[in-house]
């Protein structure tokens, strides 16, 4: 366990150091100017975000991935259909409704929703569409025809949307379905399509364990369309406050303790459901039961350590960060944001998760590696069109719709597979960090170059991009592959009748 943990930390530090050394490389070249608090409180934030990553992953990997796996084989072992379907909808709505970044979306936009409201009316969503995503598995029903049905009636409501005036309201819904998806989610929603399409889907089938995190991002956004849809007329927005402490030990224990009691009601409520599930119909044997358990004690002292840390500091350093850019020219502003996006997609701690079951459930075909690539790729592109977005102040959906559009067009190119990992990707890679880091920063550069009110408009949005990108990376991805294979082909028929005066066929004997 010790080993373990160890080379987690180990991983830790590769994936976060480079952004805290990308911070230092910006205060030393005058890009941004922090005070010796700031620095000391940034240098604390970093050890604590280390090892809070590394001991969740570890809880991850021992306590939720199992999980997962077990609630959606043993149920769907079970024959009854609508057992399977209430079980995930439960699932589905809890785990959600116990996201941390979804809380935090909901605090930082308190002023436009009711957070209560938002947060059980995105749950509702989640687990709701999971019934779409298992009935694609029992049904056999093609995922980009489904998910191309449900993003056009999310491009539908949009008009709508702009029709109302209510345009600026567009990019916080988007956001919506990249917060969703983080940390809690991830692991266990992937396990549980593994588990599920398992016994449901045939060997051949390699993308029908995929999809689960897709729908579970466009859920939250047609919800939060609809609530837009009938919201106030007029929709202000109130800038939270994002001062670092001074004291970086009592502002961590004050996050640390909050941190602990909504985590911890969040382990508990999955951890309610799943022990029922287990008595009623798994019958888990009772040492792997306390293996589970203690992996998900990992899993939770992680997350608490983790996010205790983000909120603490790195919120506040995002946000200063995006004010001091906003006296850098666009290039500037391009560079940084390019290089913080694809840093900080390598930390997020679902990341790894992702890629780690891609390459065993593709059996190898899709390497750790390139994934990895693309997704840095493509969310530092995201994250640099986001800035652009927020210095010439244009509507979001002149991204949003032309991106979208392009990943339907290149789904009909490549393997299903691709397709179905793209839309997954698109998910995680918009995790806590994306939401405590990366978003303060957009709304920091916003809040300095333009109106506070304009924050709905061109502030947000940025977690939606980071969602879009890596559906485009990664298709592209296959599209490479295909082409590289198409290549192999060929030359291997060149090179065999090349030789065919060397080669002896037998037809029989």
């Amino acid at each position: 366990m010790v080993k373990e943990i160890l080379e987690e930390i180990k991983k830790s530090c590769f994936s976060v150091l480079p952004i805290y050394l990308l911070v230092m490389f910006l205060l030393l070249i005058r890009v941004i100017s922090l005070t010796g608090l700031e620095i000391l409180s940034f240098s604390l934030a970093t050890i604590f975000v280390i090892i809070g990553i590394s001991l969740f992953n570890y809880g991850a990997e021992h306590a939720m991935t199992p999980i997962g796996k077990r609630v959606g084989k043993g149920l769907t072992k079970q024959g009854k259909i609508w057992l399977l379907l209430l079980v995930v909808f439960l699932f589905g709505f809890v785990i959600t409704v116990a996201e941390p970044d979804l809380s935090v979306l909901a605090l930082q936009t308190e002023s436009v929703f009711p957070k209560t409201i938002l947060i059980v009316a995105i749950g509702v969503s989640v687990g709701f569409f999971l019934l779409l995503a298992i009935l694609k598995i029992l049904k056999k029903i093609n995922l980009i025809r489904l998910l191309s049905v449900l993003y056009m009636i999310g491009f539908a409501m949009m008009a709508l949307l702009a029709y109302q005036g209510k345009e600026n309201m567009i990019a916080l819904c988007f956001d919506s379905g990249g917060v969703t998806t983080g940390p809690m989610t991830v692991p266990f929603l992937m396990a549980l399509g593994a588990g599920v399409a398992s016994v449901l889907a045939q060997k051949s089938e390699k993308d029908a364990s995929f999809g689960f995190i897709a729908f579970s991002s466009i859920g939250p956004v047609i919800a939060m369309l609809i609530m837009s849809l009938f919201a106030k007329s007029e929709l202000t927005y109130e800038l939270a406050n994002y001062e670092l402490d001074s004291n970086f030990f009592l502002s961590y224990l004050k996050y640390l303790w909050e941190k602990t009691l909504s985590v911890g009601l969040s382990i508990a409520l999955l951890l309610i459901c799943f022990l029922i599930v287990d008595l009623l119909f798994l019958k888990i044997d009772q040492k792997k039961l306390l293996k589970l358990l203690g992996g998900l004690a990992f899993a939770y002292v992680g997350l608490v350590i983790f996010l205790a840390a983000v909120d603490a500091v790195y919120m506040g350093v995002g946000f200063k960060i995006g004010t001091e850019l906003a006296t850098s020219n666009v290039a500037v502003i391009i560079i940084i944001a390019f290089v913080i996006g694809a840093l900080t997609v390598l930390a997020e701690p679902a990341i790894k998760i992702l890629i780690t079951q891609v390459e065993e459930m593709t059996n190898g075909l899709i390497k750790r590696r390139s994934m990895l690539i693309a997704l840095a790729i493509g969310v530092g592109c995201a994250i640099s069109l986001a800035l652009i977005r927020i210095v010439f102040k244009f509507s979001i959906l002149y991204i949003v719709i032309p991106g979208y559009i392009l990943c339907f067009i290149l789904a009909f190119f490549i393997p299903k597979i691709y397709t179905a990992i793209a839309f997954d990707a698109g998910g995680v890679a918009s995790g806590p960090l994306t939401s405590s880091f990366i978003l303060p920063i957009a709304l920091g550069l916003c809040a300095s170059l333009n109106s506070v009110n304009d924050i709905l408009s061109y502030g947000f949005g940025i977690v939606s991009l980071v969602a879009l990108s890596p559906l485009i990376s990664i298709e592209l991805l296959g599209v490479i592959s295909n082409v590289i294979n198409r290549r192999k082909i060929r030359h291997e028929i060149k090179k065999v009748l090349r030789e065919d005066d060397k080669v002896l066929i037998s037809f029989g004997e």
